[in-house]
């Protein structure tokens, strides 16, 4: 019998990192990566990237096979990395266990979820549209066309806000339509949620953003200027790198960067546990839960 495939997920900063690596250690297992941030070489401290010292000698799959100055990696790439991965992992007898904040990614790896084709030409017009009046008008556009996908993509994000818009237009139906179905294309997949109270995470994000600005992310992002982030607009819209962009170009001081980057990543983790609320077949234990690990354990041996 195959290992069984495990995801954590959760708010960014909620402690799944941790968790991930414990149960990798229980269960004879390796981490895949699930946040569409830390795919990029050099995109370290502000996607609060785990060091290689700190892995625990865990194998970790689906980080840093990315430049900055690439195109954007697609959702449908991404399943096809990572189910080659996952296949790879319990193909030696191992448990893959993914971890990472980017809820459709997720559930584009764990859920049957077809993807609709692409016409060149159209999304070639629709980010010439976004270059020229930018992803709010856009964004209204698509809340015009599909409300609860407008609902779901964060106004700033210019690419999948063109990726929603050119799906309508192709197929005639709403961008949601051709979201996955609640329906695991393995059984043997489970889902551990890691449940935490507002207060504590909005405490633990003004944290972690105070320490990505203290531990050098105005330098990482210097460094990556050189390497062509600027000329990304995935890697360059990404929460604390348009904030150290705008500091290093002198068009934001280092004070409302830090504020402006902890108030992106409080709207992004209520919109990420918003998702994940949704999804019924998440199991959820406590963050601070002594027993967490035990817990966590427990579901996905079943």
């Amino acid at each position: 019998m195959p290992a069984p495939i495990v995801a954590l997920v959760g708010a960014t900063a909620s402690g799944k990192t941790a968790l991930s690596l414990d149960l990798a250690e229980r269960l004879d297992g390796e981490v895949v990566n699930t946040d569409a941030m830390q795919v990029y070489r050099g995109m370290d401290i502000g996607t609060a990237k785990l060091p290689v010292a700190e892995r625990r000698g865990i194998a970790h799959h689906l980080l840093d096979f990315a430049d900055v100055s690439d195109p954007a990696v697609s959702v449908a790439d991404f399943q096809a990395r990572a189910r080659a991965a996952i296949a790879e992992i319990r193909g030696r007898g191992r448990t893959p266990v993914l971890v990472g904040g980017s809820a459709l990614y997720t559930r584009a790896i764990l859920d049957r979820f077809e993807f609709p084709g692409t016409d060149e030409g159209l999304r070639r017009r629709l980010e010439d549209e976004l270059a020229e009046v930018g992803p709010a008008v856009l964004h209204e556009r698509l809340a015009g066309q599909d409300p609860e996908a407008a609902a779901r993509i964060l106004p700033d994000n210019g690419r999948r806000i063109v990726r929603a818009l050119e799906v309508i237009e192709l197929t005639g139906r709403p961008f949601t339509a051709s979201l996955p179905r609640l329906e695991y294309a393995d059984p043997d997949t489970v889902q551990v949620g890691v449940d935490i109270d507002r207060e504590t995470l909005d405490a633990r994000i003004a944290q972690r953003v105070d320490a990505m600005f203290d531990g050098g992310l105005l330098e990482e992002v210097a460094a990556l200027l050189r390497h062509g982030l600027a000329q990304s607009r995935t890697a360059a819209a990404a929460i604390g790198y348009r904030e150290a962009i705008d500091v290093l170009e002198g068009r934001l001081s280092e004070a409302d960067a830090r504020e402006r980057t902890a108030a992106r990543t409080r709207r992004f983790a209520r919109r990420q546990d918003s998702w994940f609320r949704k999804d019924p077949r998440i199991t959820w234990v406590a963050y601070d839960d002594p027993g967490r690990v035990e817990a966590a354990l427990a579901v996905a041996r079943g």
